[in-house]
C-alpha cells in the first residue's frame, strides 16, 4: 500500500486530515471543529492557535488511525480556507491579532473609498479580482493600522503575513519556511496573475510593506520538511493549494471548459479556462487554478458566501431542524404552490452582485408557510445562486459546449438538493465517488511533487462517478422559479423595496 500521502484540509469551521495510499484511496480520516468568533456584526475571526492545534491534532490522529509513521509518509499536502489573514512575529511565531476570516466585512468602507478613487480597474487588470473585503490586502492594512506599533514592525521586517497555509507551513517547519503557492497568492489583491509575482504598484495602493510577504512557489513544489518532533520524524511538505483550487485538482478538472462547484460553508464554482486568463464582464473573478512547473492555468470563479451556512442557520439560528440531513427530507414535502425565496445575504452577496452591504431576506411568506417551505427555500437558494454563476460564466467563456458540473463538499450528500440543482441549472450534475476532493487534491499535488502520483492527464482517468443527476423539471416551471429568484434578489439589493 505504501508509500502514503498525508493531506491537511484546514477549513472555515473545522480541520480535517486524511491519509491516502499511493493509489489515492482513503486509509484514515480525522476531523476537529474549532470555535468561530463574531466580535461585532459583520466581523468574523479565528484564533490562529486553534487552527494550528487542530492541524497538529488531526494529522497525528489520522496517522495513528492509519497505523503509519512519519517514515511511511512520502509527502504532506496542505490546503486551506483562502483569503483569511494572519500576521505574526517572525522571532516568536506568535500572531499579533486574531485571524480575520474571509467572511469578515470590516473593510467595506476602505474598499468603497478605493473604488471611488478609481483604483478598481487597475486592481482587476492585475489581479483578476474586485475591490471587496473578501480578499486579504485590506485585512492586512487594517491589522497594521489597528495593532499599536504593527506598521513600524512590518516595515523593518519583524512581522510576517500569510494566508492560513503560510502560517501553518511556518509552524510545521519550525519557522524555517515562509512561503505560499500561486493559488493562495492570487487571492490577496497583491499578486499580478499575468506576471506571476507580487506587484509593487498594488502594495502601494493597499499600503502593505513588501517585507511582510511570503515566497510564491508552484502548487507541487518543495515547501520544506516538518519539524521531526511534531510527528516522530520529518515529513516532506510538497503540495499547497487554496481549498477551491485543491478541489478543482481533486475533481481532475485540468482541461479548459471543465467546471466544479464545492458546497461547504459557502459555495465556490470554478471554470477552467486554460493558460490565458479570461477577464470577466459579469463581475466574476479570474484566478490561478494551478501552477505546475512554473506554468499557470487560470479559471473563472464565482463565490457564494452562504451555502451550507444556510442549513446551519435553519438548525442553529431558527431551531427548525435537529441535524443538517433533515433539510432535504423536509424540503421534499414542501407545498409546491408556495413560492418562498430566501436570499441568504447574511454577510452580503458575492458573485456576480458583490454587494457587501445588503442583508438577507425572505419573500413570499404566507400563513401556510411552514418548516418544509423554509427548508426548501434555504436549499434552493444555493441552487439559484449556482445558476447565477453559471449564466455569468457562460457569458464570459463564450463556449457553446454542454456544461457538466462536478460537485463536492458536505451538501452534495443530499440527493434532493443535487436533483434540484440539476433541475434549476438544466445541466447534469456529477457526484464523484470520493467526495472529499479538497483533501484529495492536496494529496495529489504532494504526491505529484514526490513522484508518487502520475501527471494530470493520467490522474484524470482515475476520476470515478458515483451518481449523475439529470435535469427533469419542465422548462416553464424552471424558468418561472428562476424569474422569482431574480425578482427577490433585485428587491434585496434595492433594500427590500
Amino acid at each position: 500500500m505504501g508509500p502514503f500521502l498525508l493531506a491537511v484540509d484546514q477549513g472555515t469551521t473545522s480541520t480535517r486530515a486524511m491519509v491516502f495510499d499511493s493509489d489515492l484511496s482513503v486509509v484514515a480520516t480525522a476531523q476537529q471543529e474549532f470555535p468561530q468568533h463574531f466580535p461585532a456584526p459583520g466581523l468574523v475571526e479565528h484564533d490562529p492557535e486553534d487552527l494550528w492545534a487542530s492541524t497538529l491534532a488531526t494529522a497525528r490522529d489520522a496517522m495513528a488511525a492509519a497505523g503509519v509513521t512519519a517514515g511511511d509518509v512520502a509527502a504532506l499536502g496542505l490546503t486551506n480556507q483562502r483569503e483569511t489573514t494572519i500576521l505574526w512575529d517572525r522571532a516568536t511565531g506568535a500572531p499579533i491579532h486574531p485571524a480575520i476570516v474571509w467572511q469578515d466585512r470590516r473593510t467595506a468602507d476602505v474598499c468603497r473609498a478605493l473604488r471611488d478613487a478609481g483604483f478598481e480597474a487597475e486592481v482587476a487588470a492585475r489581479t483578476g479580482l474586485l475591490l471587496d473585503p473578501y480578499f486579504s490586502a485590506t485585512k492586512i492594512a487594517w491589522i497594521l493600522d489597528h495593532v499599536p506599533g504593527a506598521r513600524a514592525r512590518a516595515e523593518r521586517g519583524a512581522l510576517a503575513f500569510g494566508t492560513v497555509d503560510s502560517f501553518l507551513l511556518w509552524r510545521l517547519t519550525g519557522g524555517r519556511v515562509h512561503a505560499t503557492d500561486a493559488t493562495n497568492a492570487s487571492r490577496t489583491l497583491l499578486y499580478d496573475i499575468r506576471e506571476g509575482c507580487w506587484s509593487d504598484d498594488l502594495l502601494a495602493i493597499f499600503r502593505v510593506p513588501a517585507a511582510l510577504l511570503p515566497d510564491v512557489r508552484d502548487c507541487a513544489s518543495d515547501f520544506g520538511t516538518t519539524e521531526p518532533a511534531l510527528f516522530g520524524g520529518g515529513i516532506r511538505i510538497a503540495g499547497i493549494a487554496g481549498d477551491q483550487q485543491a478541489a478543482t485538482a481533486g475533481q481532475a478538472c485540468f482541461a479548459p471548459g471543465m467546471m466544479k462547484s464545492t458546497y461547504g460553508t459557502g459555495c465556490f464554482a470554478l471554470l477552467v479556462t486554460g493558460d490565458e486568463p479570461v477577464f470577466s464582464r459579469h463581475r466574476l473573478l479570474t484566478t490561478v487554478a494551478c501552477q505546475l512547473a512554473g506554468r499557470r492555468t487560470y479559471a473563472l470563479e464565482g463565490a457564494i458566501f452562504i451555502a451550507g451556512a444556510a442549513v446551519q442557520w435553519l438548525r442553529d439560528g431558527l431551531g427548525l431542524i435537529g441535524e443538517a440531513a433533515e433539510a432535504g427530507r423536509l424540503a421534499d414535502g414542501a407545498d409546491p404552490a408556495q413560492e418562498v425565496y430566501l436570499v441568504p445575504a447574511f454577510v452580503g452577496l458575492g458573485a456576480p452582485h458583490w454587494d457587501a452591504e445588503c442583508r438577507g431576506a425572505l419573500y413570499g411568506l404566507t400563513r401556510g408557510t411552514g418548516r418544509a417551505e423554509l427548508a426548501r427555500a434555504a436549499l434552493e437558494s444555493v441552487c439559484f445562486q449556482t445558476r447565477d454563476l453559471l449564466e455569468a460564466m457562460r457569458g464570459d467563456w463564450g463556449q457553446s459546449r454542454e456544461t457538466v458540473l462536478r460537485v463536492d463538499g458536505g451538501m452534495v450528500a443530499c440527493d434532493w438538493t443535487m436533483q434540484r440543482l440539476a433541475d434549476l441549472l438544466a445541466a447534469p450534475v456529477d457526484r464523484p465517488r470520493v467526495r472529499e476532493t479538497t483533501a484529495l487534491g492536496a494529496a495529489y499535488l504532494a504526491g505529484l511533487a514526490a513522484g508518487v502520483c502520475p501527471p494530470p492527464d493520467e490522474f484524470a482517468h482515475t476520476w470515478a462517478l458515483e451518481r449523475r443527476f439529470e435535469p427533469r423539471m419542465p422548462t416553464d416551471v424552471r424558468e418561472r422559479a428562476y424569474a422569482g429568484w431574480q425578482h427577490a434578489v433585485r428587491r434585496t439589493l434595492a433594500g427590500g423595496g
